[in-house]
């Protein structure tokens, strides 16, 4: 197992993300299996278990908390969040006492080794960056009392959001999440966070190394040319050596649901092998492939004659994003944006058009993403249901 050193720690290179855990016909997490997983992760070395209070409907703490407490709690390292992004309008703000404290006991633990603010973006900032709310200073309290050892966030929000965030409280976290692999490193500008986040003085966490699943299959042609380059690789292990050999990231979270995915990553993270210069030229060539994106570049050009005043870059770059896989982190993006600046503002001047060097149909593509985002609940809505179903949950359990 490869191992980072962070502060005084030595963290394995491979964390065992718990969103997407094994799962029985009746839609509960699969404990036997689950356990076997924590076994051979814990005897092959990973010593990172990462969970969040949204995971398989707050069931994801309990489930990863009775698995580890098999084993001695000085072992390994356990990751939580709170989940301050789900505070929105119409939504009763969720307390951060209450939702540590319940975390603890769900866990099964005394303190978490690591905690992070949950998805620091443009609209959860509106709670998280306001003093009087009292979330970090709350979370800054635990740490001091020896309750969190190590306090950090997770974030998808665009880079000048990020650095906006880190002027703020930049001093009090010690590592930040991002989502990156070799897709977002332009897609979603990683590359750019990654400088922000070096510049801070922060280590990366990455999240979505692969993409949910997207960059783990392709089809038979383009499989057989990367067996051709590494024929003892899985697929999958592309994604993990591309991240050795560009960001060389800290921690390297993998959300896995069988044995077989953590046995395959295991050998993956025995060693470092990086992307040679013509593996990474095929790596460019796949993800270029995988879906028809919007050329666009990000010059620039289109704005400067949009009568609506739209950021047209950065709503093509979310309609890039929705065209690879549908995520609620797109819609959460997109609640962020003000009315009258979102996609359906476009009143099809073609002034952008006319201006873009790539000859993109801006206004058609607008269209399009806009009536691909009518379709998806809103931000508001999903905030709700899971309010609804926490409440529930919590009901049963009392």
């Amino acid at each position: 197992m490869i191992y980072h050193s962070f502060q005084d720690l030595q963290l394995s290179s491979l964390g065992f993300g718990t969103m997407r855990l094994p799962l029985l016909e009746n839609g509960s997490i699969d404990m036997v299996e689950l356990d076997r997983m924590v076994d051979t992760a814990i005897a092959s070395g990973v010593n990172y278990f990462d969970t969040a209070l949204p995971y398989h409907e707050g069931n994801s703490e309990t489930a990863i908390g009775k698995s580890l407490s098999r084993y001695p709690r000085e072992s390994w390292y356990l990751a939580d969040k709170f989940p301050g992004h789900q505070n929105v309008p119409g939504v009763t703000p969720l307390d951060p006492e209450e939702v540590f404290e319940t975390q603890l006991k769900k866990c099964g633990v005394d303190y978490f080794d690591f905690y992070l603010l949950h998805n620091v973006n443009e609209n959860s900032m509106r709670y998280y960056c306001k003093p009087e709310n009292g979330c970090v200073e709350y979370f800054l309290k635990q740490k001091a009392n020896g309750r969190i050892r190590h306090l950090g966030f997770s974030c998808h929000a665009a880079p000048d959001a990020l650095k906006e965030f880190l002027s703020m409280y930049g001093k009090e976290m010690e590592f930040c999440q991002i989502q990156l692999n070799y897709v977002d490193w332009t897609l979603q500008d990683a590359r750019r966070k990654c400088e922000i986040l070096k510049d801070a003085g922060l280590p990366v966490w990455v999240m979505e190394p692969v993409r949910g699943g997207r960059l783990a299959a392709f089809d038979a042609e383009i499989e057989e040319k990367l067996r051709s380059y590494r024929p003892d690789e899985s697929v999958p292990a592309w994604a993990f050596r591309w991240l050795q050999t560009v960001p060389k990231p800290t921690m390297i979270l993998s959300g896995m649901s069988n044995l077989q995915q953590m046995e395959d990553n295991i050998r993956t993270f025995s060693e470092e092998e990086p992307l040679n210069e013509k593996e990474l030229e095929l790596i460019r060539e796949v993800s270029g492939s995988i879906a028809r994106l919007i050329p666009c570049t990000g010059c620039r050009y289109c704005c400067a004659g949009c009568p609506m005043g739209l950021d047209i870059p950065y709503l093509l770059s979310m309609a890039n994003d929705m065209a690879i896989h549908r995520s609620f982190n797109v819609v959460m993006r997109y609640s962020a944006i003000e009315e009258g600046k979102r996609a359906d503002a476009c009143i099809g001047c073609g002034q952008c058009a006319h201006a873009c060097p790539q000859k993109i149909r801006v206004p058609e593509e607008l269209a399009k993403f806009a009536e691909m985002m009518k379709q998806q609940k809103s931000w508001e809505e999903i905030c709700r249901e899971r309010a609804e179903a926490a409440a529930k949950m919590k009901e049963n359990n009392n």
